[in-house]
């Protein structure tokens, strides 16, 4: 089977993974990096030409877009599903997951577990925004933040409203977020493909630091998830209609709730700590649904 991996780096920890994975599985795997790739857009035969060349006869694709090219990596990935080309995640559910307020808002209608947020672009009713989650202590984003860069812990109501007026004054759009003070610094990262939880770690922050991220000097390792913690992944990533995804809870005094589910979730810190072949699962998943020609509404699990 022919495989593309959409990345702008071969180098990368989770590219090589896959690489290493599908050509264990005997497939024909090559990496692109997706921003390189131009596109004939026409209905008598679109294609994607990469390096002056046609890209042809690709049985599927795995996409591994960063955040900051989400728009030209989901158009990417849409010509291909244009093409015929089974994707690991469909442009449109990376599109969704992409947008942190939207995001949000899809859990929500489907009663998934998530801290009381409020959103705002440049509100001056700032006493209102915190009472909306409860006042302080809040947890202040940037909606188009990623990795840890862009959230604040604002312990106090004076502290909170300095950190909404400084946002404000970029004209930046905020989520403002309930702090969950039992989860004490630590996350869930639950990891999800075809419809199942296949390993999972727990992320805590480094000392004095309330971000788990790993990318903040946090450290991981394999967590037994309950099974409603499972549930809530499976169901998150679902919702955002993802085949793939790093669903990240944390436990509160009112069960599991999500914080972010990520489309391109990276492979090192999930594979070290939980001991479990990720690309392993990822390659075979993506061949067995390839193989059989599955469409949006006929994935095998």
């Amino acid at each position: 089977m022919k495989i593309a991996i959409l990345s702008q780096d071969p180098s990368l920890y989770s590219t090589r993974r896959l690489v290493e994975a599908g050509e264990m599985q005997g497939h024909q795997i090559r990496v692109i990096n997706y921003l390189r790739c131009y596109m004939n857009i026409t209905s008598h035969k679109p294609s994607v030409v990469y390096n002056g060349k046609l890209l042809e006869n690709f049985d599927a694709i795995i996409p591994r877009i960063g955040a900051s090219r989400t728009f030209y990596g989901t158009a990417v990935v849409r010509q291909f599903e244009v093409m015929g080309v089974f994707s690991a995640n469909e442009s449109q559910a990376i599109s969704r997951s992409r947008d942190k307020l939207r995001c949000l808002q899809i859990l929500a209608r489907e009663g998934i577990g998530l801290p009381v947020t409020g959103f705002a672009h440049a509100t001056e009713d700032i006493d209102g925004l915190l009472d909306t989650v409860g006042g302080a202590p809040v947890v202040i984003k940037l909606l188009e933040g990623t990795q840890g860069i862009g959230v604040v812990l604002a312990e106090t109501t004076q502290a909170a409203k300095s950190v909404i007026e400084a946002f404000r004054g970029l004209e930046a759009n905020i989520l403002v977020q309930e702090y969950i003070k039992e989860a004490a610094g630590s996350d869930l990262r639950c990891f999800v493909v075809g419809g199942k939880v296949i390993a999972a770690m727990k992320r805590q922050g480094a000392e004095g630091e309330f971000r788990s991220n790993l990318h903040r000097g946090g450290k991981a390792e394999k967590v037994k998830l309950t099974p409603e913690e499972r549930s809530t992944a499976i169901r998150a990533a679902k919702a955002m209609g993802l085949r793939v995804a790093g669903v990240d809870l944390l436990r509160s005094n009112h069960g599991p709730v999500v914080m972010e589910v990520n489309s391109s979730p990276g492979l090192e810190g999930i594979e070290k700590a939980s001991g479990v072949d990720v690309a392993e699962k990822i390659i075979e998943f993506v061949a067995k649904n390839a193989e059989n020609g599955a469409t949006r509404d006929r994935i095998q699990y």
